[in-house]
């Protein structure tokens, strides 16, 4: 065990040791490269032995207290606790619509007070000689927890494949293989991210703005030293989160239970219930969603917090929403593009040429393979206009990804990419140096054994994919691992693999929708595990957390988290009657399913050949590859001619990506998530902005104490201001999350779900919102009479 330290050490945060050494510091000049580095501080003077670049030096302690408690059996049990409750809760609320998801922040968040109510009351004996009570609640006991209980909290994206085998080509295999499938999956990318970390973690350059904001969050949450705005009185952090659980806890039993329209508030159409073209456009079922309101957190925050969003991403993300899905669509549907009109104007499955839902099997071999003949013989598949701009949006969102990280990002990438190869270790370096590096033979350990995992699944069960297509889906992660995490720890943007591998897999094995699934996956998740475990080790870096602590914690954190995932789903489609049904009266459709399912028809099943090559229906999607690589050049044209001009906030990687949640979510999802975003951060903030940083900037070491904030001073300064803002947020969503299991094992769940059957489920405001052509997904024309819409041969 770590030998423990007197109480008022260990206390603070590893920030304010950094405070104490700056004011003995030797001030010296800081040294030029060879060749210009555009991030690095040359004007500035800084601290001895101190990061050469300024975000860093203003969020990262450049001390370390090696003998602080960090792998102790409280941050252990604290930390694998989380890995259980939040994994398995976010993999229930994957398969529901509407959802919540309960992210790391929430984690993190409790994860302190716990900490210290442990320190308080737990007795300080050694149990087999291990320490219940190593003292207080130390900072790098924090960052192994919330590791641990963020490593795996979103849906591993293998369980979607398990989904679809079920749901959409009635494959249901044992519970040996879905493991082997998910482990593979999850765990394959850590290998190559150990062996990336060399470019990604050790060299200086490699920044990852993400973790400085997660730092600053560590030191503002452990600082014992007031610096905020204002008086210091109100509320404690932890009285604000609990005030927020409960009334969220409380009030979401309305918009969920008692009074759903709440949910779905659709007013518009209740004043014509039947009129399409009214449904289509205020509806919220299937419509364009110009009702604007809704009254429940969970349809708000579907596609993500607006809280925890700046104001210039909102407002972004709000343009693009408007232009592409208020503007664009209703001109592509009513002109009958692509035969939209015979279809809803928004929906997440796939139609045939008689309106109705895409019936995959007619068109497959009993093998799960494409038979040709029978796809002549029924139909080409067909899309919502909403759901075929989506993909129009994914490929241009690819390319405007690149050239605006080309436009705005080369000299960066390209100065700090060869700064990476050559540069000596900083000071953050040489403190982690102390600690036992992790061994290159534990990372081929588990590359392996999870190949061999990998390997078993496809071989063993019938998936259709050959083993050279899983070889070919790692070397497409590994070779796109380095470039595209230098590119993200330096401008923060990731690309996506995912259409890429599509489109590979689509090409190279036309006809095999689980050999797509699959390839996606190996080839999209493995580089962007390997990318979440670089980022996780680079902020361990930071903290100076011992690398084989930090490495045993993310695996088997994993191994956990993927294990109870699988276990939720398991027991979810064994015991919810209806599961995945697009009718299932608790709310569970399977969006996501829904989604992937149809991206496996057109990618494995038809296959891109059939669905965007010239002369196809929906050939025209194929030039948003040209709109995303030439929009940000004309931006950046602007922006050079008018640099002041609003142009310099127009980010197109974040309109074209931040909308590409359509679907599985809804204009729903995005018009509220849009107004809430601009309540609190632009209005409120702009007005009230005290009260704005009441509850998050008292602890902020950043904050200014009287003296004029440096630059990255006052983005981080920013960043401990939405400690306030996360614990709004987190509360939120917690309390829904909560509520909404509440009223499912306690009300709709027991009973076969007849509880309240014949009383409150038949009142006006549970039926008001269903009793619409929005609900009923409402085409504007009906088929043809000679029984179908579209060409007469494909």
């Amino acid at each position: 065990m770590a030998t423990l330290l007197p109480e008022d050490k260990h206390s603070t945060s590893t920030l304010d040791e950094k405070l104490d050494v700056e004011k003995q510091a030797q001030v010296l000049p800081v040294a030029v490269a060879d060749f210009d580095d555009p991030n690095l501080d040359k004007d500035a003077v800084i601290l001895e032995d101190d990061s050469p670049y300024p975000e860093v030096r203003s969020a990262v302690a450049n001390t370390d207290d090696p003998e602080m408690p960090v792998n102790t059996l409280r941050a252990w049990t604290i930390g694998l606790i989380w890995a259980i409750i939040v994994p398995g809760m976010n993999q229930f609320f994957y398969f529901r619509y509407p959802s919540v998801t309960v992210t790391g922040i929430v984690a993190q968040l409790l994860s302190f007070p716990l900490g210290r109510l442990w320190a308080r009351f737990m007795p300080r004996v050694k149990l087999f000689g291990i320490s219940l009570n190593p003292g207080p609640f130390t900072v790098k006991e924090h960052v192994l927890v919330t590791i641990m209980a963020t490593v795996g909290y979103q849906s591993a994206y293998a369980t979607d494949i398990i989904a679809v085998q079920r749901v959409y080509y009635n494959q249901i295999y044992n519970f040996g293989y879905q493991w082997m499938l998910v482990m593979s999956t999850q765990l394959i990318g850590f290998s190559i991210g150990g062996i990336a970390r060399r470019f990604l973690v050790a060299p200086p350059s490699m920044i990852w703005p993400t973790n400085l904001v997660t730092c600053a969050l560590f030191n503002t949450l452990h600082s014992q030293k007031y610096a905020g705005m204002g008086n210091r009185g109100g509320i404690s952090r932890e009285w604000f989160f609990t005030y927020a659980f409960v009334g969220s806890l409380c009030w979401y039993f309305f918009p969920g239970y008692i009074f759903q329209a709440l949910s779905y508030f659709n007013w518009v159409c209740w004043i014509k219930p039947n009129n399409v073209v009214v449904n289509q456009l205020f509806g919220y079922y299937s419509g364009l969603g110009m009702s604007l309101i809704t009254f429940d957190w969970s349809q708000i925050a579907y596609i993500g917090s607006p809280l925890a969003s700046p104001w210039w991403a909102t407002a972004n993300v709000a343009v693009g929403f408007v232009f592409f899905f208020w503007i664009l669509t209703p001109i592509l549907y009513y002109t009958n593009t692509w035969y939209a009109k015979y279809m809803p104007i928004s929906s997440r499955t796939s139609f045939d040429n008689t309106g109705a839902s895409y019936d995959v099997t007619r068109i497959l071999t009993p093998e799960a393979t494409l038979d040709i003949k029978k796809y002549e013989a029924y139909s080409p598949l067909f899309l919502s206009t909403t759901f075929a701009l989506s993909y129009g949006l994914s490929f241009a969102s690819i390319t405007a990804t690149i050239v605006h990280t080309a436009l705005y990002f080369r000299k960066q990438i390209w100065v700090q990419a060869r700064r990476s190869l050559s540069e000596q270790p900083d000071i953050h370096a040489r403190l982690m140096s102390r600690y036992r590096q992790v061994p290159e033979w534990w990372y081929s350990i588990v590359f392996v054994v999870m190949f061999v995992f990998a390997i078993i699944s496809i071989e063993a069960w019938h998936t259709q994919m050959p083993v050279w297509a899983l070889v070919l889906a790692l070397v497409v992660a590994f070779v796109y691992t380095v470039p595209i995490g230098m590119i993200q720890a330096i401008t923060n943007q990731q690309i996506g693999l995912n259409v890429i591998t599509e489109l590979i897999i689509g090409y190279a094995l036309p006809g095999r929708p689980i050999a797509m699934m699959m390839f996606k996956t190996w080839g999209y998740i493995t580089m962007a595990q390997a990318l979440q475990f670089t980022s996780d080790f680079k902020l361990c870096h930071y903290m100076k957390i011992p690398p084989r602590i930090m490495f045993s914690a993310q695996v088997i954190a994993a191994i956990i988290a993927g294990t109870v995932q699988l276990g939720v789903q398991a027991w979810m489609f064994t015991n919810i009657k209806g599961m995945c049904d697009p009718n299932q009266k608790d709310g569970f459709i399977c969006p996501n399913t829904e989604v992937f399912g149809t991206a496996s028809i057109i990618w494995g099943v038809i296959g891109p050949q059939r669905q965007f090559s010239k002369g196809q229906i929906y050939y025209g999607l194929v030039f948003f590859f040209l709109l995303g690589a030439v929009a940000p050049v004309i931006t950046y044209l602007i922006s050079l001619k008018w640099p002041n001009s609003i142009i310099k906030y127009v980010n197109f990687p974040v309109i074209l990506s931040g909308i590409g949640y359509i679907p599985p979510a809804s204009a729903l999802n995005y018009v509220p998530w849009a107004i809430v975003g601009f309540i609190f951060n632009y209005v409120i903030r702009r007005r009230h902005f005290s009260w704005w940083t009441k509850y998050n900037c008292e602890l902020c070491p950043y904050s200014s104490r009287g003296r004029r904030l440096a630059s990255w001073d006052a983005v981080l300064m920013e960043a401990c201001c939405d400690t306030f803002i996360d614990i709004l947020s987190a509360g939120l969503d917690s309390g829904v999350a909560i509520s909404a299991i509440l009223i499912f094992f306690c009300l709709q769940y027991p009973k076969d779900n007849t509880i309240g059957e014949n009383t409150i489920a038949k009142w006006w405001g549970n039926t008001v919102s269903v009793n619409t052509a929005d609900a009923s997904s409402a085409a504007l024309l009906p088929v043809p009479d000679i029984g179908f819409f579209g060409p007469k041969h494909w």
